[in-house]
């Protein structure tokens, strides 16, 4: 799964941090044996948004995942109704794939190794530090559909060998059966990163796999062909675009996504394209500038992508850079064209930073676009800014579902306030998203399945971590 630390201001921060969310939970899955559905227990007491059932779903419980993690094991399958969660077992991890709100066992996998976890991996007792434990994606490529288990550590490494740190891909069908299906593939992408900076995502459509910075966006990074395995490593990023050497400072650029036509770069100092297809000088939104600042920089910052668009901020300060709304625009990722735009006052992230506020979500049917308090409908072309003006407090959106419905928590930015989000409740169809609080306690689901039904994450009053799917309505 995708880190997600800021998903609604703290929607699963709780979750990731160890705090409890949940009620008693159900569907254990300890070594070697049932999970959920596959004997009858009640469902896990949750208070969900009235558009979800509480009493119709399914629960799975990873009671082996730490308290203080940077990702949770679970996954769907860009669409289909498959959710896919990760175990442990007595001789490795296995992967099991569940379908819909039955909670069916689509498959099981066999026992999976990853490479032995590098030194600090656990977090260290006490250190405060978040554990770094094996991860599941679920992926669409060339039209195949796969469930990607991936861990970072040493292979090979023993008492005669030093070996060779890794992140290891393993790919499993998402329309599998049987409860011992192996993977098509595995692929050991080198790396050098301490725990924690790693990030796997297939954002443009291709496996990227990225390392050895914190924050979404690590400028060292390879690209990951499925269908073959091969690498394609991106040893200098200020290369790959020429706009870089024409640019003024030019000197901390990034692949942000790998795309079916080449990687997505973000340049140091500003400006973004695929290199041979499109920059962003041709495709920014008419009131923008191409350069700005005092040294005329290029305008123009991804914030990050889907497999289909990419999410951008503009500055609209002119040469010295005035303080001014930025414009945000969302683009075709395959030719750039501007799809939608809005005019928002949430800040533009710094042009050197790998780190990101929120990710980008979307609906299920790709509808839907959001990044914290940025939302597009994309159908209508129409922005949302959720962003608060002094008055109105931010809504950082946490899911939506393909009717335009979306939840998230509205952050109290008062000085010195350390109260978590209430929970919101949205309609994008709308020109202002007509937000309404939600009951305290009630959960935001961590996303909406094509069918509708909403996948909650929390913890029960052992700290251990439930999956609960619970039907729409």
């Amino acid at each position: 799964m995708r880190a997600r630390t800021a998903v609604a201001g703290a929607a699963v921060l709780a979750v990731l941090t160890g705090c409890s969310g949940a009620g008693s939970g159900s569907g254990s899955s300890k070594p070697g044996g049932l999970g959920a559905r596959d004997r009858s227990e009640p469902l896990a007491k949750l208070v969900v948004p009235s558009a979800f059932s509480a009493t119709k779903g399914w629960d799975q419980k990873l009671a082996w995942v730490p308290g203080s993690v940077t990702t949770l094991p679970v996954t769907t399958v860009p669409g289909t109704q498959t959710v896919a969660v990760m175990e442990v077992a007595s001789d490795g991890y296995t992967l099991t794939a569940r379908s819909g709100s039955s909670g069916t066992v689509a498959w099981r996998s066999a026992p999976w190794n990853p490479p032995t976890p590098v030194a600090g991996a656990d977090g260290g007792s006490g250190s405060g530090a978040a554990a770094e434990i094996p991860d599941l994606m679920g992926i669409e490529e060339d039209g195949q559909r796969y469930v990607v288990a991936y861990a970072h550590g040493m292979r090979g490494k023993d008492d005669l060998h030093e070996g060779v740190e890794v992140v290891r891909l393993a790919l499993y069908p998402a329309d599998a059966s049987g409860t011992s299906v192996k993977p098509v593939r595995e692929i050991d992408v080198p790396v050098s990163a301490n725990p924690g900076q790693i990030r796997v995502q297939s954002a443009g459509g291709r496996l990227l796999v990225a390392w050895g910075e914190q924050g979404a966006f690590p400028r060292s990074s390879a690209a990951v062909d499925i269908s073959t395995g091969k690498t394609t490593s991106y040893k200098d990023a200020n290369e790959l675009l020429p706009q870089c050497q024409q640019a003024v400072a030019c000197n901390s650029s990034r692949v942000m996504a790998a795309t079916p036509q080449g990687p997505l770069v973000a340049m140091g100092g500003g400006g973004f394209g695929v290199p041979g297809r499109w920059f962003s000088d041709s495709i920014r939104p008419h009131q923008v500038d191409a350069t700005t600042g005092i040294l005329g920089s290029w305008n123009g910052t991804i914030y990050a992508a889907t497999p289909s668009y990419v999410l951008a901020g503009w500055n609209t300060g002119g040469k010295y850079g005035g303080d001014v709304t930025a414009v945000w625009s969302v683009h075709d990722l395959r030719t750039g064209a501007l799809t939608a735009q809005a005019n928002c006052g949430y800040d533009l992230p710094d042009k050197n930073s790998s780190v990101r506020d929120f990710p980008v979500i979307t609906s299920p049917n790709g509808r839907y676009l959001a990044a914290g308090p940025l939302a597009f409908d994309l159908k209508t072309k129409r922005g949302i800014c959720l962003q608060g003006d002094g008055n109105r407090k931010t809504i950082n959106l946490a899911s939506i579902g393909n009717d335009g419905t979306a939840f998230g928590g509205v952050s109290d930015e008062s000085i010195g306030t350390d109260t978590e989000p209430v929970p919101a409740q949205l309609n994008l169809q709308t020109a202002t998203g007509d937000p309404k609080v939600l009951g305290l306690g009630t959960e935001v689901p961590y996303l909406t399945t094509p069918d509708g039904s909403g996948l909650f994450i929390t913890r029960d009053a052992n700290k251990d971590l439930v999956i609960s799917l619970r039907a729409i309505r």
